[in-house]
């Protein structure tokens, strides 16, 4: 748990950390299961890793996705009549149980899981590959503008072709520092990696 009790990161008995999105996948496959996710959609947010969103699908379960921060998730669920949503962070929001995120309720809702399925932490989230993920920060100007630069543009058309349907980028301003956040994800971290570096280097000369 975090300081304020809002937030849920889960360790299995590998020692392996699962985050909130694999806990997420978790609750949200028990819960279609069972009959109990409402809509059968999940709410998560732009950083949403693609191999949860992909699972999700295999579930037969929409995935709406919501601006970064745990207020835009709830925004959602509410609009789309949803209970289940979260963030990787590990804010989850359960609104069948709480009318707000709750780390100890999340919890719980996994122990559920483990205890009425018999099996353990690891096998749970294993029924969903996640992504490999690139983030990369790069200081900038306050007034530098990403979305009107042709050459940002064209870059980014050039990669998200080579990264096809196997991976996808995000690139947004901090909304609390004088950084640009380039994440790359993709099934190939060499591929990842690559991306995201050439995309740093576009954005470091404008």
């Amino acid at each position: 748990f975090d300081g304020d009790g809002d937030r849920l990161i889960m360790v299995d008995h590998l020692g392996e950390k699962v985050d909130g999105d694999e806990l997420v996948y978790i609750i949200a496959n028990a819960w279609k299961q069972n009959g109990e996710l409402k809509s059968d959609t999940v709410v998560g947010t732009k950083m949403t890793n693609l191999g949860m969103r992909k699972a999700l699908g295999e579930l037969g379960l929409t995935f709406i996705e919501a601006d970064v921060g745990d207020r835009h998730v709830m925004d959602e669920l509410i609009n789309n009549n949803a209970i289940l949503g979260g963030e990787g962070s590990g804010h989850i929001i359960c609104l069948n149980k709480s009318t707000s995120g709750d780390a100890i309720i999340a919890a719980l809702q996994v122990l559920e899981v483990i205890s009425k399925s018999q099996t353990n932490l690891y096998d749970l989230k294993s029924k969903m590959t996640k992504y490999p993920q690139v983030l990369l920060n790069i200081k900038i100007e306050s007034d530098i503008n990403l979305k009107n630069n042709s050459n940002l543009v064209e870059a980014i058309n050039l990669t998200e072709s080579k990264l096809s349907d196997k991976g996808r980028i995000l690139i947004r301003k901090s909304g609390t520092e004088a950084l640009v956040r380039v994440m790359v994800e993709c099934n190939d971290i060499e591929l990842a990696t690559e991306s995201a570096n050439y995309l740093v280097g576009v954005i470091k000369s404008m």
